[in-house]
């Protein structure tokens, strides 16, 4: 009975085995077919991209097309800058494009791209070639060239565990994001109304090996002209240290330290937003450095940024609010190499806490207090408020420093006063108030012992 049974059930017809002969013959041909189309889809692909791109070459080591899904794989794709090509600006293991078949369903025929552990490279030279050119990046043709790896426009963007790596200087301490994670989803979405991002957009990763930073919010792609964006970002722990190469440039050195904020970032065409409910710099050593060669450069960017912060104060579309800053147990100086001798001023041991900053003088004024140690020993206290004008300054100042050690200042005696101590304190305490280009208040200083 079994034997009947089981014969029975494995019968077929021979009209049905010759439609799944059909069908296993036609599923061989596309196989081959698909097999012997890859290298020149591979081929036309890399010339198509390489004509759209302006200034860079790419190059395919592999493709695969499957005939099933109407999709296409990139493997070990590299992209180089043409004036320096050393090394390529982007790795690419696997590049997947695919049509977006949750979209299908709603009769839209849109793509999914999803790179899979990319890598992005930039050295200071790339960089600067960048900077000078005349064709700005986004119109190097990068849009044109994922059109021609897929005909159809990207909805569904996604980097799966991708790095990014800046060498400044130093080849020895890049600037370097890890395993990052992106995703942006209905990036084809119809043209928005202003203030309105309809694209859910998600990114996360690991800053410098120690820190942490996510972004979480909504975009509109195809906002003109150029995208908007309203997200919530959060930086956890970054090492300030790993900037040192670019804050030189400013003048500034900096040694340690560690960076935590969080707040929420809205930038568009018409509306420029940037709420930070905290933001902390941790055991940081920070210093302007003066010197004469570079003076009449840190002359041009006080006067640049005197004038920024002008036009940002009360500026309609801008908001700039941060509700907390804080430096905790930090050393901040001066250094004056532009005098003989060079000599330097500090605060060891530094907390600051500044409280609503803001560029909208109908929010109030802004709150700092500040303690430490000038010159490692003179007992420092600062409180100071002060809000933006575009009229000038507007600020309170009310400080007082105790006891400091003379013999630590000895190179500010001789620089301005040709003498030296080898002992003493000195104390210094003023009340200033700054409005309408006018100052009021005392300076007193006192030498004792």
């Amino acid at each position: 009975m079994l034997g009947k049974l089981g014969h029975a059930g494995f019968h077929f017809s021979k009209h049905t085995l010759q439609i799944l002969a059909f069908i296993l013959g036609l599923a061989l041909l596309v196989i081959i077919v698909s097999f012997f189309v890859d290298e020149p889809m591979r081929r036309a692909m890399e010339k198509n991209i390489n004509q759209r791109l302006t200034g860079y070459t790419a190059r395919i080591q592999d493709l695969d097309f499957n005939i099933f899904s109407f999709s296409v794989t990139l493997h070990d794709v590299s992209i180089r800058q043409d004036a320096h090509p050393e090394p390529a600006v982007a790795l690419l293991p696997r590049l997947h494009a695919s049509v977006q078949w949750s979209e299908l369903l709603k009769l839209k025929l849109v793509s999914d791209f999803r790179f899979d552990q990319p890598q992005i490279y930039v050295n200071r030279p790339q960089l600067k070639k960048e900077a000078s050119d005349e064709i700005p990046l986004h119109k190097r043709g990068w849009q044109d060239a994922a059109f021609a790896v897929y005909p159809l426009k990207i909805n569904l963007l996604q980097v799966n565990d991708g790095a990014f790596t800046y060498i400044d200087k130093d080849p020895k301490r890049p600037l370097k994001l890890t395993h990052l994670f992106f995703r942006a989803n209905n990036v084809r979405n119809i043209r928005s109304p202003e203030r309105v991002y309809p694209s859910p957009v998600h990114a996360e990763g690991i800053i410098f090996g120690t820190g942490r930073g996510e972004i979480d919010g909504h975009a509109n792609f195809l906002a003109e002209p150029y995208l908007g964006f309203n997200t919530l970002v959060s930086l956890e722990n970054v090492p300030l240290d790993y900037f040192r190469p670019l804050l030189s440039r400013s003048n500034l050195s900096i040694r340690d330290g560690f960076l935590t904020t969080h707040g929420q970032v809205e930038f568009s065409p018409n509306v420029k937003v940037a709420k930070v409910e905290d933001l902390l710099i941790d055991r940081v050593g920070l210093e302007y450095v003066h010197t004469a060669p570079t003076a009449p450069a840190e002359q041009r960017r006080v006067e640049k940024v005197g004038k920024e912060v002008k036009e940002a104060s009360d500026k309609p579309g801008m908001h700039i609010r941060l509700d907390k800053f804080e430096i905790r147990d930090s050393t901040l100086g001066i250094v004056n190499r532009a005098k003989t001798p060079s000599y330097r001023l500090f605060l060891a041991g530094t907390n600051l806490q500044v409280t609503n900053l803001t560029n909208k003088t109908r929010e109030g004024r802004a709150v700092a207090n500040l303690t430490g140690r000038f010159m490692g020993s003179g007992r420092t206290a600062a409180r100071a408020t002060f809000r933006p004008l575009r009229t000038g300054a507007d600020f309170d100042l009310d400080l007082k420093i105790e006891d400091t050690q003379m013999t630590a200042m000895n190179d500010l005696w001789r620089a301005y006063g040709k003498f030296d101590v080898v002992g003493g304190v000195f104390s210094i305490y003023s009340e200033l108030k700054v409005k309408d280009g006018r100052i009021d208040g005392y300076v007193k200083p006192i030498f004792k012992d």
